[in-house]
């Protein structure tokens, strides 16, 4: 038979907890679907919480634990220990109350079975579904409105579809609770934004149901502002790690993977426009074979290379392609010594695209003592160089090819916000900025360059129009 827990998170809530505990259901003990065990936490309450807790579970037949925490772990800490506790216990799901009597335990069967039945991996107790209920259930108006403004700016950036963000009610699936890394969240109240975005990102499925709304004389420990700060902080770190701004843990819950930027401008779309049909195309680097597609769909024949591998020293080609490649090379100049002096006096088209490491977020960045490694983006982890436009120019001139064109790409906001109206809109205004300044504000650099004609390919060619002219 499953199991369900339902957690009761509990901080100086002397005055409540008894009727919370009380207003369980019954049918919550009375079932054949599953079994049901109460964990209240107490988080280093001041007041009497643990005590009138005991009191009440030793009266009470059913099975309820009190577990107390030596030092205060926060509001998300204290949901830290609770799910970890429930994982550790074999149970199935998962109920989030407060102890406070803020949220309706009457519902926690409502919460429960969809997870047992596998239609969501979280359900969520919305106030919002109806919204005139939240005011006349005593919600303050500039909660209620801080509720909707913030609500549908996290949906707007998340490509969610939630009534509300921030209610307190909440199941979860522990088969779901295992594929996130909640363990990294924040230990305050913000958490409950964080674990929203780790289920929205890796496709966890929410369901809402309506919650009565009730504010009463519980004591809020919430400081409004700094809250709707913290949750604007870190749903934007969620979107901007995903272009390789900014990194940190609690959002590194997917595999790398290449993701294609051909249907936006970016630096396939730039490499592409200068592949025609029946070139003969070396890509060094490696892409999952997103961009060997695009190419081969273009008539082109598509050779994947490596650096430490010389096709280029063995085949003749008309466009080579160093795509985000010169970036992690640990001595570009010896790699590109050798590119030239095989590639030479053929000719070839050569493409490059690289981070620019003077990106103006990258700058404010580190004018606040940031330098932040991700998985992608400027800050890879797999870089070993940093690149900006002058010192791009300056190792290719040095290294023997001639700079064609050099140009400014847009940060791939689609990327982090899907391909939306608000990305594209994104990538419209960085194109006008870059415009003013590539230095600053061209997320990626993007060349075309040729090598310039050896000596020894000068000395024959002198020769032989010498010859001509005599």
């Amino acid at each position: 038979m499953k199991k369900a827990l339902i957690l009761i998170l509990a901080y100086n809530a002397e005055r409540h907890i008894a009727s919370v505990l009380s207003r369980i259901p019954q049918s919550l003990w009375n079932n054949d679907k599953y079994k049901s065990e109460v964990v209240v936490i107490d988080d280093c309450s001041q007041d009497a919480t643990s005590h009138v807790a005991r009191e009440y579970i030793s009266a009470s037949q059913n099975p309820i634990r009190l577990l107390r925490n030596e030092i205060n772990q926060g509001y998300g800490g204290n949901q830290k220990v609770g799910y970890t506790y429930a994982i550790e216990n074999g149970y199935d799901a998962v109920v989030m109350v407060h102890g406070d009597g803020q949220y309706p335990p009457e519902l926690i069967p409502e919460m429960i079975e969809p997870l047992l039945r596998g239609e969501a991996d979280a359900v969520f107790g919305s106030r919002m579904i109806n919204k005139k209920d939240a005011l006349a259930g005593g919600m303050p108006f500039y909660k209620f409105a801080g509720n909707i403004v913030l609500t549908k700016i996290q949906n707007a950036m998340l490509g969610s579809n939630l009534s509300e963000f921030h209610s307190g009610f909440r199941a979860y699936a522990i088969s779901a609770l295992k594929k996130i890394p909640f363990q990294c969240n924040s230990n305050v109240f913000h958490f409950d934004t964080d674990i929203i975005i780790q289920f929205v990102d890796s496709g966890l499925t929410i369901k809402e149901i309506p919650i009565p709304t009730r504010y009463g004389d519980e004591v809020c420990h919430v400081n409004g502002m700094r809250y709707a700060l913290d949750v604007m902080i870190s749903t934007l770190q969620s979107r901007v790690q995903k272009i390789g701004i900014f990194y940190t843990p609690k959002y590194d819950y997917k595999p790398f993977a290449y993701q294609e930027k051909s249907s936006f401008r970016s630096s396939h779309l730039f490499a592409l426009s200068h592949i025609k049909s029946g070139d003969r195309v070396l890509y060094i680097g490696s892409d999952d074979g997103v961009i060997a597609k695009h190419i081969e769909e273009k008539g082109a024949h598509v050779v994947i290379s490596s650096p430490e591998q010389t096709a280029f020293a063995t085949q003749r080609f008309d466009v080579i392609l160093l795509l985000d490649i010169i970036d992690c090379l640990p001595n570009p100049e010896q790699f590109l010594s050798v590119l030239y002096a095989c590639c030479a006096n053929q000719n070839p088209k050569i493409v490059v695209t690289s981070s620019n490491i003077a990106f103006f977020l990258q700058r404010i960045m580190l004018l606040f003592g940031q330098f932040n490694y991700a998985k992608r983006g400027t800050l890879d982890m797999k870089h070993t160089r940093f690149y900006t436009f002058s010192s791009l120019r300056r190792i290719f001139a040095n290294s023997g090819f001639n700079l064609i064109s050099i140009e400014g790409i847009p940060a791939p906001f689609p990327l982090a916000f899907g391909d939306s109206k608000i990305s594209r809109l994104l990538i419209k205004v960085n194109c006008r900025l870059i415009k003013v300044s590539k230095s600053l504000f061209s997320y990626q650099i993007a060349a075309v360059l040729r090598p310039m004609p050896t000596l020894e390919w000068l000395v024959e060619h002198a020769i032989q129009y010498g010859d001509k002219t005599n």
